[in-house]
Parts: C-alpha cells; structure tokens; sequence
C-alpha cells in the first residue's frame, strides 16, 4: 500500500543531474514503492529546485538499512567536521 506521506524540506545547496549543476532548494523524503530499485519499499529522496521545471531534480532511492547508515555518517561527518574547523 502507498503511503503518500512525504517529508518536504526547504534547503540551500546544489546537485549534478541531467542538465549539470543546478541549485537545489527543496528535498521531498518518502518511504514508499521505488521506481528502478527491485526491493518492494525503499526510502526515496527527491533534491528539487520546483522554479527550474521537472529537470531540476536529483533523486535517490535507498534501502531501509542503507538509509539508516546514511543517517549516522551524515552526522559523524557534522560533528567531526564542525569539531575540525572549530579548532582552525
């Protein structure tokens, strides 16, 4: 069953797709069916910039577990990295 639930996100970054750079301003995170992966659910990331059209958009389909790693790396990074230049 689809859930249709989705997380947006207002963001300030940038993402390489189809027509190169562009900058990303929203991420739309899901936990529902994927649209290449085989798996039956995975947790789906959408990086979007809705003023550019439909081709501004970098997407990412994770598994559950994958996502989960993703999680504690992104804030060991944060930590680490906030540490790291505190100390410049």
């Amino acid at each position: 069953m689809c859930t249709y639930v989705i997380q947006k996100s207002e963001i300030t970054g940038s993402g390489k797709g189809t027509p190169g750079w562009i900058p990303i301003t929203e991420a739309r995170v899901y936990y529902d069916h994927p649209f290449h992966m085989t798996t039956d659910h995975t947790l789906n990331i959408d990086f979007v910039n809705p003023g550019q059209g439909l081709g501004a958009r970098v997407a990412v389909e994770l598994t559950a577990e994958s996502a989960r790693a993703l999680v504690d790396d992104i804030l060991a990074a944060l930590e680490e990295g906030g540490a790291a230049h505190a100390a410049d």
